[in-house]
């Protein structure tokens, strides 16, 4: 296919078998097999495994790794996914606005998000989330490795500072590092004055998925930062067993406000040493780099930024 570009007087041309080969990559992608893509897409399991070839051979580089039981995108592949799964979405948003539809959140939409916000943040909205929205169903990831995070998903959600020069990053908001206790362990262990009291209690530890090392526990007042040295017997990656273990009496835990509020305001935790609470993370959403991001992903990101909003002074919404 030739098009002629009247303004510049440029000639491009484009290939329209890569468009339809783009298709039916995505569909293996998801179904996992090319029988299952096939009764997908309404053709033969020959025709898609050929179409999968001839996109192959047009860019280059094997996408699949084959096997008699399923197909799985290879590293260039899962690249190239990730690539042009927004195109196609821009693709169907364009026919709708040019069919002089309005444009309406409907589809699937895949998001990876962190753990801590997953459960202790989204879990608990969901149902008003597709509730607004009957045409769209969510394919959630949970994870919070930043490597590949934008693999095969419309946006990916993490705490920390904002990475990624090719993605656009949309700051939700910044919540404070709080450290918390069960009323029963305060009675039973004391409640510490300082930061550096936290040495003689019981700490639940949380592993950063980079190191595989506990999370450092940082203190900040009037503007000077520190670390303590805590110690626990207890060590997780799952937000919502560390949350569990704090509310029974195991020990003191440190982590976002952000999510912690309903047991906060109910008393079954209480935030202590909050005059050394002058830290803060920052929450980021990001999609990739695009002038305009498909309708579900303007939605999904309107609602984070609404069920982040917490009480004064608990989160910063930016």
């Amino acid at each position: 296919m030739t098009i002629k570009n009247h303004h510049e007087g440029t000639t491009l041309t484009f290939d329209a078998r890569i468009l339809a080969g783009v298709g039916v990559l995505v569909a293996v992608a998801e179904a996992g097999n090319f029988a299952r893509a096939a009764e997908a897409l309404g053709l033969t399991p020959s025709g898609v495994s050929r179409a999968v070839a001839r996109l192959e051979g047009r860019v280059g580089v094997r996408l699949f790794d084959r096997t008699p039981r399923s197909v799985t995108l290879t590293q260039e592949g899962r690249r190239f996914h990730a690539q042009v799964l927004p195109l196609l979405a821009a693709i169907e948003e364009a026919a709708g606005e040019a069919a002089g539809a309005a444009v309406a959140v409907g589809g699937k939409l895949r998001v990876n998000v962190d753990p801590w916000f997953a459960r202790m943040v989204l879990a608990p909205n969901l149902q008003r989330f597709l509730g607004r929205y009957p045409m769209l169903s969510l394919d959630l990831i949970v994870s919070n490795h930043r490597e590949e995070m934008m693999t095969g998903v419309d946006v990916a959600v993490r705490f920390g500072p904002a990475d990624g020069v090719s993605l656009v990053a949309r700051k939700i908001l910044e919540t404070r590092v709080l450290t918390c206790a069960a009323p029963a362990y305060l009675e039973r262990c004391g409640m510490p004055a300082t930061p550096h009291d936290l040495i003689d209690h019981e700490a639940i530890l949380f592993r950063d998925p980079r190191s595989g090392l506990p999370f450092a526990w940082g203190f900040g007042r009037n503007g000077a930062a520190f670390e303590v040295d805590v110690r626990g017997r207890m060590t997780t990656d799952d937000p919502s067993t560390a949350v569990e273990a704090c509310l029974a009496g195991q020990g003191i835990f440190q982590s976002f406000e952000l999510g912690l509020g309903r047991w906060l305001e109910c008393g079954e935790l209480v935030s202590i040493l909050s005059e050394w609470s002058d830290e803060s993370y920052p929450l980021y959403a990001y999609h990739p780099s695009r002038h305009l991001p498909p309708a579900k992903v303007r939605a999904f990101l309107d609602f984070v930024q609404e069920i982040a909003c917490f009480p004064k002074g608990r989160a910063r919404l930016q």
